[in-house]
């Protein structure tokens, strides 16, 4: 379950969210001996009603598992905190064209601190969460491994958190497989066996993307052209679109260009053009860069290992290096597919997470092209 020795009736502060995995991992955590209390966490303030946000609801079924398993309850509003420290820079990156990721940033600035000082305060000992994740050792010995139910896995999710603050927590489920958590919700008679499991972030809910986007940033319209720079449509505003995004270009037949899929390839975010193409080949990038660098071990630079730069994405060989200018440069051996600045890449070794961090540049960014002299991507120095 986790690298500390146990010692029975230690003080264990779940985070509850009403879900079968923190459900079960506070049953596992009784099992083991642990004496466990249950921390509801509310992150958004639903100003527009509960019709996309389901905190009322998850707070209820979080409330009717703790009865059932006897534990007791606490809930905490974090809204301001995720507010300041989530949400703006959330609006920030759409501001800039890019492509952030608010759950990355969720577990740093919330779950992984905002939690473990409310944990502190509470007499914990320990957290815990739900999270398909497995620890393994103590001090420098520490790791961060992949959960065992490999289309589980959300060590990518944590890559992010300062390493002093994961080794405060427990991952109950790190060696679970989805499936029989599920069972053994209905084993114990857990009304939330079954439960759907929760996809997307709670401010937006089911609503239109869009139209979410629109309350916050005011939309900029402006010319698509493809990779030749001739126009061949509108857009809404660049931070409406995703490096690689296929649907909602509305892109409709154009006379003598085959009958194939447009894809956004890039944004020039100089003179407001979207960039889309029909050339797969283009939205491939051997490199990128990033900074906001979170090391879990200690690493020597240059190093070989294997990136992933989104969630679920199978492990993709690399070189990691020091960039010129301080930033990290990743070269990949196989060219990837929609590298999006905002977005962010963790590193691994075999199953352990080594850190991750935030995505500034890469070589399908077509503003690198417009700005060479030469009009062609120049591979970036590094300062080995």
């Amino acid at each position: 379950m986790a690298s500390q020795s146990i010692q029975r009736n230690s003080k264990v502060i779940l985070g509850m969210s009403g879900g079968v995995d923190s459900s079960v991992a506070a049953h596992l955590l009784l099992e083991a001996g642990y004496a466990v209390e249950g921390l509801f966490m509310k992150n958004w303030d639903e100003d527009d009603g509960t019709e996309y946000c389901s905190a009322l609801e998850d707070l209820a079924d979080a409330e009717r598992v703790s009865k059932s398993l006897g534990i007791k309850l606490h809930t905490a509003n974090f809204a301001a905190e995720y507010w300041d420290n989530v949400f703006e820079d959330f609006l920030t990156e759409y501001r800039a064209s890019r492509t952030p990721n608010p759950d990355v940033l969720c577990n740093r600035e919330i779950k992984f601190k905002q939690f473990v000082n409310y944990a502190e305060r509470l007499g914990g000992d320990y957290i815990a969460t739900g999270h398909y994740v497995r620890s393994l050792g103590q001090a420098e010995h520490y790791e961060i491994l992949k959960g065992l139910d490999t289309n589980k896995d959300q060590t990518y999710f944590l890559q992010a958190v300062p390493r002093q603050q994961l080794e405060k927590c427990l991952f109950p489920l790190g060696d679970w497989q989805k499936k029989d958590v599920r069972a053994c919700a209905e084993r114990l008679g857990l009304h939330n066996h079954g439960r759907k499991d929760s996809t997307g972030i709670c401010f937006i809910g089911e609503r239109r993307f869009a139209d979410f986007l629109s309350r916050y940033i005011k939309n900029k319209p402006g010319i698509i052209v493809d990779e030749n720079n001739r126009a061949i449509g509108k857009h809404l505003g660049l931070h409406h679109y995703t490096i690689g995004q296929r649907q909602g270009i509305n892109i409709g037949g154009i006379k003598g260009r085959r009958e194939a899929p447009w894809y956004v390839a890039g944004k020039q975010i100089f003179d407001n053009r979207l960039i889309a193409t029909q050339n797969e080949s283009l939205l491939k990038g051997s490199w990128l860069r990033a900074n906001e660098v979170n090391w879990l071990q200690n690493v020597r630079l240059p190093l070989r290992c294997n990136a992933k730069i989104r969630y679920r994405q199978s492990d993709q060989a690399c070189r990691v290096s020091l960039a010129s200018d301080g930033q990290l440069l990743v070269r990949f051996d196989t060219p990837q597919r929609a590298i999006s600045p905002g977005q962010y890449v963790a590193f691994y070794l075999g199953d352990a997470m080594l850190g991750g961090a935030r995505i500034t540049t890469a070589d399908t960014d077509p503003n690198l092209k417009v700005h060479d002299e030469q009009s062609q991507r120049q591979l970036p120095t590094n300062s080995e």
